[in-house]
């Protein structure tokens, strides 16, 4: 049985696990934004940086590139990240991608997913191990709720998809802990530190890999009068939401002369705190 066989959601593994270099590529989700950290490459550190920590402190010899970019569309991401992570020659490749996609109005989830199925068979050619995300269920975000049933069919394709490759599916839908507000960054459209520490976790799950991590309780939400929420609401459409929608219909990106933060594999400095 190689290592690939071996990792699944299903199996169980007493061993050390059996990866050396993680290549992870996708969009703001996967770079980190939301979880400010100097320390770190691009001065954002994210659930990529927390797994491949731990992965780390577990084995000897292990080293991670992060080359994902914020803003970027599936079709963007397949044509500009997926033959450079290939070249790294990774045993383990995270793909977060089509969320972008998904919620921009007149998208096709099929065709989206389509795409999806071209980069997953390209990043498993040689053996690596796969990580697929779902989407995120938006209920709780009133501006992304008419998304819901659009993400809905995409997560079908996306496990779909997984099954077809033997990819490991970490299941962005299924996460509650995250659907609310106290897991978001002000801009709403991002994880906070909080959240990108839990999609850590629900990540070193879907691999069998035991850690340290230990689950982050926010504290409850405080009680907010209507008014008081509205005019939130507003500061919160004013200051992100319009420059966010003025750049589709722009087709603009957030991420137009952004490089990679972790453009190439190198040791990992960090280990397997509940941080």
């Amino acid at each position: 049985m190689n290592s690939t066989e071996a990792r699944t959601p299903f199996v169980p593994n007493d061993d050390a696990h059996p990866w050396r270099r993680m290549v992870s590529v996708g969009d703001s989700f996967t770079e980190g934004l939301g979880d400010p950290e100097e320390s770190s490459p691009g001065g954002h550190r994210g659930w990529a940086d927390r797994v491949a920590e731990v992965l780390a402190s577990q084995v000897d010899g292990f080293a991670y590139a992060n080359l994902a970019v914020r803003g970027k569309l599936i079709r963007q991401i397949h044509d500009e990240q997926i033959e450079a992570a290939v070249s790294l020659k990774p045993d383990l490749v995270t793909l977060g991608a089509g969320g972008n996609d998904v919620i921009r109005p007149g998208t096709d989830p099929d065709e989206i997913a389509t795409l999806f199925d071209e980069t997953v068979t390209r990043l498993s050619a040689d053996g690596a191990a796969v990580v697929v995300f779902t989407g995120f269920d938006v209920a709780w975000n009133p501006v992304f709720r008419p998304f819901r049933g659009k993400i809905a069919i995409y997560n079908e394709n996306v496990r779909a998809i997984a099954d077809k490759h033997d990819a490991i599916v970490a299941d962005l839908w299924a996460l509650k802990e995250i659907q609310d507000p106290r897991f978001w960054a002000t801009d709403r459209l991002h994880l906070n530190t909080l959240g990108h520490h839990e999609v850590a976790r629900m990540v070193l799950r879907a691999l069998n890999v035991p850690n340290g991590l230990q689950p982050m309780r926010p504290d409850p939400t405080p009680q907010r009068t209507w008014r008081a929420a509205r005019g939130d609401d507003l500061v919160w459409a004013r200051t992100h939401l319009v420059p966010w929608v003025l750049r589709r219909l722009r087709h603009q990106s957030s991420g137009d002369g952004v490089l990679p933060k972790r453009p190439d594999v190198v040791p990992v400095i960090g280990g397997d705190s509940g941080v």
